[in-house]
């Protein structure tokens, strides 16, 4: 087998039959980070760093890893310089899933299969900036090279949705949907939540003095997405605790948290949970998909995070999280009223959420997520899934990208990684080949389309 052919994850017969049977099926991206503004005004790219390592903080920690200073990452350095780092020290990637979605990149969008190295920097350099200059290399005529057939934005509820807007009119052929994202609407007790407060009222022209005011800004605020094409709502939690809370709790909470008052960790959760239930309701009435991405340790780095900020590479996971208790209200509460999706950073929390999805009919498990996507984290999801849930109620691969060109390349991996892991029970003699044809078609598009209404 040579490196990324024709072959490459697909490690029996049944597997590259199985392969060819999904390979070119559309894509549905239920999470991504699109740039919507980018893609709304149709840019592309000056160079390959732009293309590859700009965006990316995947990128960012292995090339700090590798010892590369910080100016030739996140800094002023030029993107020559910036690119010729990476190239030097990229051979050292290997067996990260960087390393192959990045030549995965090259290959398939600029047909250039030479390794990344110092030795072919400059080539590179110089074969992708001439064809970055080309119409073909704009991002909605990648988009359909690639074959997306919807792309789901994240996106705060105090956008516009302007962009979004202005696809729907001009971009036929890819629907690009937003998705609400009311993680810094929940965030009370942090330093900027009573002006992040503030803008939510602005932006839904909504009193949000008290906290009936904020639930009836949230409310405004989901029509419009609602309105606007948004059929699911996306949650970053870094622990997910739900549980009744009093309204009046919640309001006394409200009041003091917008009074710019000190609250203590009690206060936090409780208002949390009380604001997770009211979009359960929300998402209830208009028949949204409730997305729950748990375990995160944000900005652990503390260096990092006082020099870059948040989303710059400084994050963990972590196994120290009761999911089964801290769910159990929220399942059971919008139990078979209300599509969830639970995706966890730590695979060590598989079997929990397997076990949940399992016991609830209306709970999916989501793609495996962020450290965890790479062909042994999927192959392992799924093996696991596969046993104590069922692979044809899995909730579908995500891209969680910030870079358009690796749509197609992390959508690949998993299709391969799918095909070979329900090949090897073929294989096995566990499934006959006509199920495990219809099982790997369902996994990779006709599921994803019947549950997030795609």
């Amino acid at each position: 087998m040579g490196f990324l052919d024709e072959d490459y994850l697909l490690e029996s017969a049944s597997a590259r039959r199985l392969y060819d049977e999904i390979r070119d099926l559309p894509i549905l991206d239920p999470h991504s980070h699109v740039d919507v503004a980018a893609l709304a005004r149709n840019e592309g790219w000056t160079d390959i760093w732009e293309v590859e390592g700009a965006t990316d903080h995947y990128v960012w920690e292995l090339m700090r890893k590798r010892g590369v200073p910080e100016r030739k990452i996140t800094g002023d350095a030029p993107n020559r310089e910036k690119w010729d780092a990476f190239a030097a020290v990229f051979p050292e990637f290997a067996g990260n899933p960087t390393y192959e979605w990045v030549h995965l990149d090259l290959k398939r969008r600029f047909g250039i299969e030479k390794p990344i190295s110092a030795e072919t920097a400059d080539e590179i350099w110089t074969e992708t900036k001439a064809a970055l200059e080309s119409p073909e290399m704009r991002q909605r005529r990648l988009l359909h090279e690639m074959d997306v057939e919807v792309v789901s934005s994240t996106d705060d509820p105090t956008s516009d949705l302007e962009h979004h807007r202005t696809l729907a009119d001009e971009f036929d052929g890819v629907t690009v949907r937003p998705t609400w994202r009311p993680d810094a609407a929940m965030g009370a007790g942090a330093p900027d939540w009573p002006a992040y407060v503030d803008r939510l009222g602005d932006a839904t022209d909504t009193d949000v003095a008290d906290l009936d005011g904020f639930l009836a800004a949230l409310r405004t605020s989901h029509e419009y997405f609602d309105a606007n094409g948004c059929g699911a709502s996306d949650h970053g939690l870094s622990e997910a605790v739900t549980k009744p809370v009093d309204r009046d709790r919640a309001a006394d909470v409200y009041e003091r948290a917008y009074a710019g008052e000190p609250l203590t960790d009690a206060d936090v959760t409780d208002f949390k949970a009380f604001v997770l239930e009211r979009i359960g309701e929300l998402n209830r009435e208009t028949d949204w998909v409730t997305q729950l991405h748990i375990g995160p340790v944000r900005d652990y780095r503390d260096s990092l995070y006082e020099e870059l900020g948040t989303d710059a590479g400084g994050d963990v996971s972590t196994g120290d999280l009761d999911l089964a208790d801290n769910l159990r209200y929220f399942l059971n509460r919008f139990d078979e009223e209300l599509e969830v999706v639970l995706y966890v950073v730590d695979p060590t929390h598989y079997p929990t959420v397997a076990t949940v999805a399992r016991a609830f009919p209306n709970v999916s498990v989501g793609a495996a997520w962020w450290f965890n996507d790479s062909p042994h984290g999927i192959g392992s999801q799924l093996e696991y899934v596969g046993t104590v849930d069922l692979l044809a109620n899995y909730g579908g691969m995500v891209s969680d990208s910030r870079k358009l060109l690796s749509f197609g390349s992390r959508f690949e991996m998993f299709r391969r990684t799918l095909a070979n892991t329900v090949g090897g029970m073929v294989e096995r003699g566990q499934v006959p080949g006509h199920v495990a044809e219809d099982l790997v078609r369902r996994v990779a598009y006709e599921r994803p389309a019947e549950l997030w209404d795609f």
